[in-house]
């Protein structure tokens, strides 16, 4: 049974470019939940590699990271127009 999934705007046009890519890489339809699991199995492949999975789990746990709140409050606020210097 499928799940919805709240994207922020951003992330979700990430993802629809990332599925039109692997359309015209594999000249065949890839809708976006098939991207999602593309990407996963390439996120798993990676860090079936000792050296990739150790090097990565030190660059995340050493990186400033977002709560998932402020990840999406982040993503979902518009950007302000900038004001004119004249």
């Amino acid at each position: 049974m499928a799940k919805t999934v709240n994207l922020p705007e951003k992330i979700y046009d990430d993802l629809a470019k990332v599925a039109e890519e692997l359309t015209l890489m594999a000249r065949k339809p890839i809708s976006q939940s098939m991207a999602i699991n593309l990407l996963i199995e390439v996120y798993h492949a990676h860090l079936n590699n000792r050296c990739a999975l150790d090097a990565f789990s030190q660059q995340l746990s050493s990186l400033d990271i977002m709560s998932p709140k402020e990840f999406d409050k982040y993503w979902d606020e518009t950007p302000k127009p900038k004001k004119s210097l004249r």
